[in-house]
């Protein structure tokens, strides 16, 4: 029987936009080996598109010939994924998988795929006592979130908090001299009574490849910031295809940070970081992800397009991470398949939930991935495709958790936040588009205070209390969604006298929101029927059954 070499397999997956005679190079290759089974296929194009990994990289690079063999690639990718070509499946998995890249990212953030591990962490919140600098945010309250993101990875037990005043953030050591000593003498006595350590988490958001390296040299521990520990959070939550991509390529700007600090510092006596393939495999790695991400953005933009073109309101809900966005989508819609998780960056995916107005008015609420304060800007900016459903939608609703101690300044953080994301964009963060609720009141202690402000008129618009657990309030904001809805898209309600029986009636069901039909009491022929219809879909039913009947 003859058999094909693993050199000419080679050959005839470089050619797979060729054609012989009309064959794909699946029935090519079945032709010449009509005894093999599927399974030896499978076998074969994994061998084939593992080697072609980090080797093909000719469509992500510039050039006329590229982008001509770019088009033909994505010309035939529906014909070959007919054939079972697993080409898009396996090179996006193969980006996720990759243990080359693994053990660099390790190297560099202390991440792992072995998430389920247990660790034992010290947390050390720093905090700028006096000057510009300083936050806004208590020391206590930022020592809680430091908790609360090693808390929502599962088996990470913290072992000690401590929040320690710094004059600054930018020293290399990070502490003085003698509060370094103080840390290395708590955390070594800590270990001599039988505590457990397994790294250290320093509670800010990127740490110079400097800083780490001298506490890591005096710990003697592994040392972590914000950006890994979130990295870690959202490498757990990514179900999607989507959202893994969307993780791996906020890993890459960190790793050349630290690339880029340890070659400024080291002034070559520190050992390389890097060599020259595993530079070349990121720089390729990057643009291979940027690739794919682009391709997903057009599929967005196509699902955008087509909800515009069926004229579906969109309601993005947007808020700090846990602030209940999912939840309060769940209460909008009573749709029982949302599962609610009280963890931070629970959510990754933009999602569409369909929901009813009390005009009968059908919309889309999209569930964003939530904010976070003291996040590298790098991280936050993988996710603006994600966000652009959020930032592209007719009205905003802005979740916020009045139950936190900290919920000002959260609400301030969002709204600086899609400031930024909106400046370059179609849309602007107008007061008529946006809805500011406050979310958990069931939980609040001092109700009454909270209701005292809420009614107080704000630049923003009034405060719309809620609770997605008891349901408290939620009527009213259903109401008030109606009412942004109706003013940002144009939408007006109205009576319209038709024939009963007639074509009309079949019209406006499918063109417009009915909320309600009754006979017409001076007319028995004629239905007076109740809707929600734009401008655009009213002068089109004027001149179908109005002005043509009338020059007829």
């Amino acid at each position: 029987m003859f058999r094909l070499s693993r050199g000419k397999i080679g050959m005839l997956f470089r050619a797979v936009d060729l054609r012989n005679g009309g064959e794909t190079v699946k029935q090519l290759y079945i032709k010449k080996n009509p005894t093999d089974n599927l399974l030896k296929w499978q076998q074969v194009t994994q061998f084939c598109f593992y080697r072609r990994k980090y080797t093909d990289s000719s469509k992500y690079k510039g050039g006329k010939v590229a982008g001509q063999r770019h088009k033909a690639i994505n010309n035939n990718s529906q014909e070959n994924t007919a054939e079972g070509f697993p080409e898009e499946s396996i090179e996006r998995s193969e980006l996720i998988d990759d243990r080359e890249y693994d053990s660099v990212a390790s190297s560099a953030m202390h991440v792992t795929k072995r998430i389920q591990n247990v660790q034992h962490v010290a947390i050390i919140q720093p905090y700028i006592k006096w000057g510009p600098r300083k936050s806004p945010t208590a020391p206590e309250l930022l020592l809680q979130e430091a908790e609360a993101l090693v808390r929502s990875l599962p088996k990470w037990n913290i072992e000690l908090s401590l929040k320690i005043p710094v004059e600054t953030l930018d020293k290399r050591q990070l502490f003085g001299t003698g509060k370094l000593e103080e840390l290395k003498e708590t955390l070594r006595a800590r270990q001599e009574a039988g505590t457990p350590l397994t790294c250290v988490f320093i509670s800010k958001g990127t740490l110079s490849y400097g800083q780490k390296q001298t506490l890591e040299q005096a710990f003697r521990l592994p040392v972590m910031d914000r950006y890994s520990i979130v990295v870690q959070i959202l490498r757990l939550h990514a179900v999607s295809m989507e959202a893994k991509l969307q993780v791996a390529l906020a890993e890459l700007p960190y790793i050349w940070s630290q690339v880029k600090d340890q070659e400024g510092s080291s002034k070559g006596s520190g050992r390389i970081f890097l060599s020259d393939s595993q530079r070349q495999m990121l720089q390729l790695r990057e643009r291979k992800l940027r690739h794919e991400l682009a391709m997903i953005h057009s599929h967005r933009e196509l699902l955008r397009n087509r909800r515009r073109q069926k004229n579906f309101p969109v309601v993005a809900v947007v808020g700090y991470t846990n602030a209940g966005k999912t939840s309060l989508i769940k209460a909008l819609t009573e749709e029982q398949n949302l599962q609610p998780r009280d963890q931070l960056f629970a959510t990754l995916d933009v999602t569409a939930h369909a929901g009813l107005l009390p005009c009968k008015l059908e919309v889309l609420y999209m569930d964003t991935v939530g904010f976070m304060a003291d996040i590298p800007t790098g991280l936050i900016e993988c996710f603006v495709a994600t966000l652009e459903d959020a930032m592209l939608a007719d009205v905003i609703v802005h979740v916020q958790d009045l139950a936190h101690e900290n919920c000002t300044e959260q609400k301030a953080h969002v709204e600086r936040t899609l400031r930024t994301l909106m400046r370059n964009g179609e849309q602007s963060l107008a007061p008529e588009r946006v809805i500011n609720v406050g979310n958990k009141v069931d939980l609040v202690e001092d109700r009454q205070e909270v209701i005292t402000g809420a009614d107080d008129e704000t630049p923003n618009g009034r405060l719309h209390l809620v609770s997605s657990k008891t349901l408290h309030g939620i009527h009213e904001l259903l109401l008030e969604v109606e009412r942004k809805v109706l003013q940002v898209t144009g939408r007006q309600r109205m009576v319209i006298k038709v024939p009963m029986g007639g074509q009309e009636v079949a019209w406006l069901y499918k063109h417009a929101a009915v909320t309600e039909t009754a006979a017409d009491p001076t007319n028995a022929e004629r239905l007076l029927v109740s809707a929600v219809i734009t401008k655009a879909k009213l002068q089109q039913f004027r001149h179908l059954f109005i002005l043509n009947r009338a020059t007829g």
